[in-house]
This record gives structure tokens, sequence and C-alpha cells, in this order.
């Protein structure tokens, strides 16, 4: 290690964030929360909408893809002027939309209703993570990154702690639908302090050309050859988790002999095991090159994604030790390369390039997920899921091109540095 890298090494180590910064990153994780709780609570609650509302896995996939699709839509639209106003008042717009969007989930009785309302409110939602990534980058250094992305997504492991265990047993009890009431009321009250206690963000602004017209700006983005390798990378690396969790709870109750009781507990004793994965995976990127950081991710992730797509019957810790290696794999990747990501475009680009990935992020979760609903096979209701580990081989293919990716993006950002 030089010189230099030393410098470095101990300025992100020696950094403290001031109490406004810290005050961002605990809101910004709870803003990402209800985000992540929204999508991703029909995951754990697949076999018993399915059952409820008597569909198949191809149209359980169907739910999936709207939701991400609807993002992926709203993202190319949102690209073109995303850097043209305040992230604070374009972040209030969306949440506002994505809570009207959960809302509907709420009262929604049958699939086409639910069908509709998920997609209105991914048309909303997908657009958020972008913009809160570009709040990240317009506050924090990319040296510091790694760490503020760690506690930002420390969300995804808060709604598996808390979130998803609770949402499994207010569906056992009240329904599935009672689940989308209670997020949006979270989410209400998220929103005010939003709107009373954050910054506006305008730096930015200053970048931008009045004349400077907002197609055209899109066009600019789309052909910038020096973002393909990033867009690639972002979209990539989605397919793994969209291909795998919405049928993983299907998977583990009808082939692996879990319990929709012992469901909650396998969910918060991983998420539990996640908040410190969070927090040093981040610290880790910061320490050590991110594409390093990212390839030991994808060697364990890919290991354990062959290992629980074969799971057979076996003990509850068995699944828990394996989910939790997972989750491992799953964050060394998605950390350093989310961090890597932001650096690649210019400030002036940033909102729309952040908005463009998110998009084709969705694109790809959408994708992923009807692609997997088509590949896996349940003949009988409660019966065993058929061609889930093909699915498995199929992630695990996806994953070793993303290594490619991100050292072809980590050159870029180096380059950047050194200019």
């Amino acid at each position: 290690m030089n010189n230099m890298q030393k410098t470095k090494l101990e300025s992100a180590e020696n950094q403290k964030f001031t109490l406004y910064q810290i005050f961002l990153i605990a809101l910004l994780a709870v803003l990402q929360f209800t985000v992540l709780l929204g999508f991703s609570i029909i995951s754990p609650l697949g076999d018993i909408m399915m059952k409820d509302l008597d569909i198949d896995t191809a149209q359980f996939g169907l739910l999936i893809s709207g939701y991400a699709f609807g993002a992926g839509f709203s993202g190319l639209l949102v690209a073109s002027v995303a850097d043209r106003y305040d992230r604070k008042t374009f972040l209030l717009f969306f949440y506002a939309g994505f809570l009207a969007g959960l809302f509907l989930c709420g009262i929604a009785r049958s699939f086409p209703l639910l069908l509709v309302s998920r997609t209105v409110t991914g048309i909303f939602g997908g657009v958020i993570s972008s913009i809160s990534m570009s709040i990240v980058a317009d506050t924090f250094p990319l040296n510091h990154r790694g760490r503020v992305m760690g506690y930002v997504q420390m969300a995804f492991t808060v709604s598996q702690i808390a979130g998803i265990p609770l949402g499994l047993l207010i569906a056992n009890r009240w329904g599935w639908n009672a689940n989308f009431l209670a997020i949006t009321a979270i989410g209400i009250i998220t929103g005010v302090v939003i709107k009373v206690k954050m910054k506006p963000l305008r730096e930015h602004l200053k970048y931008i050309r009045e004349s400077k017209n907002a197609w055209r700006h899109l066009l600019h983005l789309l052909t910038e050859k020096k973002y393909f390798a990033g867009y690639a990378l972002i979209t990539l690396t989605s397919v793994g988790g969209a291909m795998l969790m919405p049928f993983s709870a299907p998977f583990l109750i009808n082939n692996v002999g879990v319990t929709q009781e012992q469901l909650p507990f396998l969910y918060m004793i991983t998420g539990i095991a996640g908040v410190f994965i969070m927090i040093y995976t981040g610290k880790i990127s910061d320490r050590f090159p991110k594409k390093n950081v990212f390839l030991a991710g994808t060697v364990v992730s890919i290991i354990m994604t062959v290992i629980f797509t074969n799971l057979t019957p076996v003990a509850l810790w068995v699944v828990v030790v394996v989910n939790i290696l997972l989750f491992i794999g799953i964050n060394g990747r998605f950390v350093p390369s989310m961090a890597l990501n932001t650096a690649v475009p210019k400030p002036e680009d940033r909102g729309g390039y952040m908005s463009l990935c998110s998009a084709m992020q969705q694109f790809s979760n959408g994708v992923g997920s009807l692609v997997a609903g088509l590949v896996i096979f349940q003949p009988v209701k409660s019966g065993p899921l058929y061609y889930f580990d093909a699915v498995g081989y199929i992630v695990c293919v996806v994953t070793v091109i993303c290594v490619f990716l991100v050292y072809r993006v980590a050159r870029q950002v180096s380059a950047l540095e050194e200019a």
C-alpha cells in the first residue's frame, strides 16, 4: 500500500459526520425502509397471496414485474429532468405518489386491481432510490460513500428484522392487504419529517443551463459511452435478487419444509445478522478497493446461490445459516458497486444518470421476475416448486459477467480521480 492509499484510508476512518449528516443518513434509511418494504413485502407473502388470489407462479411473477416495469418507465422519463429541480422537492413529489399507490394496494381485492395498484406504486417508488443516491453523492465524498451506503441500505436488514416478520404476523391475522396500509401510515410520518427538517439541495443546479433541452439531456445520458459500463453493471447486478427473492418463501415452504410460523423467525435472524453485515461491508468498501470487495462478494454469492436453490428438507438452523451467508454475498456485491457507480457521472448529469440506472435496474427486476415465474413450475397448489435450481444457475452466470463490468467501472473512476 503506497502513501497516497494510506492517506485515503486514514481520512476515511477518521472522518466524523456532522449532526445534520447523521440525521440525513437516518432519514434516508427510514425512507428506504418504507420503499424497500413496500416493494419486497410481497415476496414473503407470495405463498399466502397465490392461495388467496388463486393465481399461479407466472401471475405472481407478473405482480412483481408490474412494479418493476412501472418504475423502469418512470425512471426513463425522470432522467430527462432529474437534474433541473431541487432534490428535496423532487423526492417529496415521488414519495407522495408512492404512498398513494401503496394505499391502493391496501384496498385492492382482486388480481387485476392489485396489478394496476402495484404498477402505480412502481411508477413513483422506483425513482426514489435514485434520488436518494443522488442526495448521498451530493452530500458525501466518494471515500466515505461506502459507509453511508452501508448505513442507508441497512434499511433492508431492518425490514427483515422487524418489517417482514411483523408483516407476516399481520397477514396471518388481518390479511395481506393490511401490510400496505400500515406502510402507508409510516410513510406519511416520514414524508412530514422530510418536508419540515430536510434542507434543500440545489448545488447541482449551477451546472445546468436554463436553455438546455430536457430531451436533449436525456439523449446525451443515453449515448454517453463512458456511462455504458455503469448502466450494464447496475442492470445485471439486480437480476439475481429479482429472480430468487420473489419465489424464496414459496420454495422454502413447499420444498424445504419451513412453516409459515417459522418464516418470520428466519427473516428476523437474517435481518439481525444483516445489520452487522451492512456496517462492515460499508467500512470494508472504504478500506479496500471496491472492485476487490465486489469480487469476494461474488465468490460467496455464487457458492451460496447454488446451495440455496438446491436445498431439500433440512433443519431450520441450516436454512438460517445458508440464508445469512447468501445475504453476505449479495451485499458484498451491492454496496461497493453502488458506491462506485455514484462516481461515474459528472455532477450536472448525476440525477439523470442515477434515474436511468434506477430505470434499468427496475426493468431488469421485471424481466428477472417474469423469467423466473415462467421457468419455475408448481403443478399443484401447496405442492413443491420445480426448476428453482435452474433459476439459480442462470443467476450464477449473470453474476460472473458482473465481475468484468465492475473492474471496468473501477478503471473509469480511477481515471476520473487522477484527472
